[in-house]
């Protein structure tokens, strides 16, 4: 039971239907959930340990995440990013290859939506992960991950960012299939540093559109 609560309060989080700063009961999350006060107490524990809620005299809520501590979790995502797909060039299967095809069809598939693009462009990134065949790596990713969807907003809403987006998975889907790992390697840092600069600009430019 307290692992069943625990996934839906973090998803609810992750969606953001308990919104960032929102207070946390112990009684109103139990009756929400149908539930006693000791799985969700267990679930809020650990969540604190994700970092996806704190601690305050006060009690329980949501995270805020910084600006720049959002950054700082790209700096972190370009090092791990281009680890997956190194080993995803070395290590995927023929299985793995044709779902990465599959990825990037459906992503070129996708209309102007945002959130459509934001979530096309999220599972190409996790069939990456997955063909990398490290449970580290992966655990890892989707760790960070998590405070990046709570973000409302996504780099991808620009045409000209997204044209490039599918083109850089293009060149490398590329380097998987030549099963060139240093290349792959390079053109994932490449990608993630893109889209670091893309947050970066965003935040720039959000107190003038303001």
């Amino acid at each position: 039971m307290a692992t069943s609560v625990y996934d839906e309060i973090r998803q609810a989080i992750v969606d953001g239907r308990i919104k960032p700063g929102e207070a946390l009961s112990e009684n109103r999350l139990a009756a929400e959930f149908g539930t006693s006060r000791t799985p969700v107490r267990e679930a809020l524990h650990r969540l604190e340990i994700e970092a996806l809620v704190e601690r305050l005299p006060r009690g329980v809520q949501v995270r805020e995440t910084s600006p720049e501590e959002i950054i700082d979790i790209y700096d972190v995502r370009i090092t791990l990013e281009g680890a997956a797909a190194r080993a995803a060039a070395e290590r995927a299967t023929e299985l793995d290859r044709r779902r990465l095809r599959a990825a990037q069809e459906a992503m070129a598939s996708t209309g102007s939506d945002a959130r459509a693009r934001a979530a096309a462009n999220r599972q190409f990134h996790e069939t990456i992960w997955a063909a990398s065949h490290s449970a580290t790596l992966v655990d890892l990713l989707q760790r960070l991950n998590v405070h990046l969807v709570r973000y409302p907003t996504t780099t991808l809403e620009g045409d000209d960012r997204w044209a490039a987006v599918l083109e850089e998975h293009e060149q490398l889907l590329a380097a998987i299939d030549a099963r060139d790992g240093l290349r792959a390697r390079e053109i994932a840092e490449s990608h993630m540093t893109a889209a670091r600069e893309v947050r970066m600009r965003m935040y720039s430019e959000a107190p003038a559109a303001r």
